[in-house]
């Protein structure tokens, strides 16, 4: 799944460490995600959403 956090987590000045420990994952998971190798769980893109101020659907696209 094609997702903007990496560009979204540098607009807010955050390492990969910081956006994990703000969303209580591992600096692994992030990386995985914004790489496209993981999809988050739904429980997790709301974290997500949640502190981007974004909808999931500005934050995640499906590659199909």
């Amino acid at each position: 799944m094609k997702n903007r956090l990496k560009v979204l987590r540098a607009e807010k000045d955050m390492t990969q460490a910081d956006l994990a420990d703000s969303l209580a994952v591992s600096r692994q998971t992030i990386n995985a995600i914004e790489k496209g190798k993981f999809d988050p769980s739904l429980p997790l893109a709301f974290k997500m959403s949640k502190l981007f101020e974004l909808p999931i659907e500005e934050i995640f696209q499906n590659n199909e």
